[in-house]
C-alpha cells in the first residue's frame, strides 16, 4: 500500500525527470482542442507527478520508473468518454499525448 507521503506534490510543480521531444497525435490534439483542454497543463501534471487516474499501483510503478529509468505513462480523463495518455519513454528521448485507441 502508498503512503500519502511518498507521493510526489504535484502543488510543489518542481520537474520530475526529463521530457524529451514533446509530441502528440491528431487525435488527441483534436480532441484537447474540441474540449478546450491545455496540453501544457496536462504535460505539467504528468512532469510534476500528478498521474492523473491512476490507481495506486500504478502510481507507485512510476515513482520506480523515476528512480530506475523506466517508461513512465499516465492517463487523464478530460470528458466522461474522452481519456489522454502521456508517456514517456524510458530513456526519456520522447514524450507521447495520444488517445488509447491510437496506442
Amino acid at each position: 500500500m502508498m503512503s500519502e507521503d511518498v507521493k510526489p506534490s504535484p502543488a510543489k510543480g518542481k520537474p520530475l525527470f526529463s521530457l524529451g521531444q514533446v509530441v502528440a497525435t491528431r487525435g488527441a490534439l483534436n480532441a484537447m482542442i474540441e474540449l478546450g483542454v491545455s496540453p501544457d497543463e496536462l504535460i505539467h501534471r504528468h512532469i510534476t507527478g500528478d498521474w492523473g487516474d491512476l490507481g495506486a499501483e500504478d502510481q507507485q510503478q512510476n515513482l520506480l520508473a523515476i528512480r530506475s529509468g523506466m517508461r513512465i505513462f499516465c492517463s487523464y480523463k478530460i470528458s466522461a468518454s474522452t481519456k489522454i495518455w502521456i508517456i514517456t519513454e524510458a530513456d526519456r528521448s520522447s514524450t507521447t499525448l495520444l488517445l488509447p485507441d491510437e496506442y
